[in-house]
Formats: structure tokens, sequence, C-alpha cells
């Protein structure tokens, strides 16, 4: 387990369901796809994230997970992300979906 965070510290994450309206892969890279992601009035974000090849673009395309969109802008192969996708950490990365469809850009919790 990780150090304990206080619960201030975990209400600072602004969680919410993304719809990705294309994904590709990066190319000069053995795992990265580029997720360009809506998230409604947030508008849209390019999200990179270290899923592939368990994950292919076409696997992704038109889905929903939840991501964390108020994380500093990170540089990754010389692109931006601009939020992180939450995925379990098992043998398989699994995203996190909504349990149900929702409007892109719902807050979590």
């Amino acid at each position: 387990m990780k150090q304990l965070v206080r619960y201030e510290d975990f209400a600072k994450l602004d969680l919410r369901v993304g719809k990705v309206v294309e994904c590709v892969r990066k190319e000069e890279s053995n795992k990265l796809l580029r997720l360009t992601v809506d998230f409604g009035a947030e508008g849209k974000r390019n999200i990179l994230s270290g899923i592939y090849p368990s994950h292919k673009p076409e696997d992704m395309k038109g889905k929903q997970f939840i991501f964390v969109i108020n994380l500093e802008p990170r540089k990754l192969m010389g692109e931006e992300s601009q939020g992180m996708l939450l995925c379990t950490d098992d043998e398989k990365l699994l995203p996190l979906k909504p349990k149900s469809k929702s409007a892109p850009g719902t807050a979590i919790g």
C-alpha cells in the first residue's frame, strides 16, 4: 500500500467521464496511445496512455472512461499529455469505465 493521504488532498483531484473521440498509436513508442477525449463543457484534450498493445486504438474509440483532468500537463516523447486515464494495475491494464453511459464531463464523486 502506498502512503496514506488526507481527504483534503484526495478531494483536489478532478475525476471526470470522458468519451474517446479519436485514438492513435504513438509510432515512436512501444506502448503509448494518444487519446483525444471529449469532456463536454471542459472541452477536448489529448491524453497519452501506456496501454498498448493490450488495448488497440479501435478498442478505445467511442468508449467512455474515467480520467483525472487536473494534473499538470506532462511531456511524453515530446508530446503533452493533458490528463490521465485511470486503470487497474493488474496483469492487464484495465481502463476504468462508468457503470452506465454518462454525459462527457460528468464529475465523479
